[in-house]
């Protein structure tokens, strides 16, 4: 079984507890993902099966969008959920109810484009050699630098775009999330948000909590699209654990995991080079390429289609190979 495999993560397990399961279930160790959610979270993990491990590099950065409600009125430690009942958790001078909708709206745009942003000292990146998570468990000081990041779009979900925000029921498509209360409740802001691999939404939630200075943390977050593959596309992880090896047919296959590269298909002699990780020249190709660039990424295909390797495009036209597959 080689390609990548859409999982719906529950709330609860970490993305390497549903690594191990599929692992046990299809009888191979060789599994990863593009990309971790926090045990919280819910929605799509792209599990990488066999030979589509090797692609992970091409994949993780990837462009990532979530739907992800915020709750303002209280900050945490972690900047989300958890961190509710730690001694960090407090509640703000300014009441999130004063919050008006043109508040927020005003202050939202703050965080489009590209822009610094801090992560939650609860997180995996390193302070000095030391997961930071290690460090602020222990309430020792996380020094993390700014990491440069990008959202494209941002916006308060309604189910009415004409009514006033945060004042109506959602719209169906963010039902995974926890339902709103009825009355809506003014404290829970639900988002949509479009942004760069490595983006933290906990950050986000925590940042627009002290902008509005009533203080916020991430209640809910729910993974909807990571690169071209979509929630809808994915199997629960009970599914997962029922069906194995049943779902081969699920799988999306190494050629198709890549799209936005340009692709040549190889002669004979091209493919048995390519097999080699030998250099690749025009003579070995059964066409040149549409148009790339050098330095582009290139699908090195066999003749019926199956992806051989990805290679690298030289300025003397020569294909230089950066993985191959078998």
């Amino acid at each position: 079984m080689h390609g990548a495999l859409l999982v719906d993560k529950p709330s609860g397990p970490t993305s390497h507890d549903v690594v191990a399961v599929a692992r046990r279930v299809l009888k191979t160790p060789g599994i990863g993902h593009t990309g971790t959610l926090d045990p919280l979270a819910t929605g799509l993990l792209v599990l990488l099966i066999g030979h589509a491990t090797r692609l992970a590099r091409f994949l993780v950065t990837d462009e990532k969008e979530y739907l992800a409600d915020v709750r303002l009125g209280q900050a945490t430690e972690t900047y989300d959920a958890q961190g509710l009942d730690a001694r960090g958790a407090r509640q703000d001078a300014r009441g999130a109810v004063d919050v008006t909708p043109e508040q927020i709206a005003a202050i939202l745009p703050e965080f489009l484009g590209t822009f610094p942003q801090l992560p939650p000292p609860f997180s995996a990146k390193k302070v000095d050699g030391v997961r930071a998570y290690k460090k602020a468990r222990k309430h020792e000081p996380v020094e993390l630098k700014p990491v440069e990041v990008t959202v494209r779009e941002l916006e308060i979900v309604t189910d009415d775009p004409h009514l006033a925000p945060r004042a109506s029921h959602l719209v169906h498509r963010a039902s995974h999330l926890a339902p709103r209360a009825s009355p809506p409740d003014p404290t829970l802001l639900r988002l949509r948000i479009v942004c760069s691999s490595g983006f933290y939404v906990r950050s986000l939630a925590h940042d627009i909590g002290q902008l509005l200075g009533c203080g916020a943390h991430l209640e809910a977050l729910r993974r909807t699209r990571a690169g071209q593959f979509r929630l809808d596309e994915a199997v629960t992880l009970e599914a997962l654990q029922t069906a194995g090896s049943g779902l081969e047919d699920r799988l999306v296959g190494l050629n198709s995991l890549l799209p936005g590269m340009p692709a040549v298909t190889l002669t004979d002699e091209g493919r048995r080079r390519a097999l080699n990780g030998n250099t690749l020249s025009p003579a070995h190709l059964e066409g040149p390429p549409a148009g790339p660039l050098p330095g582009s990424k290139i699908r090195v295909l066999d003749a019926v289609g199956g992806l051989l390797s990805v290679a690298e495009m030289r300025a003397d036209g020569l294909l230089h190979p950066l993985l191959v597959l078998r």
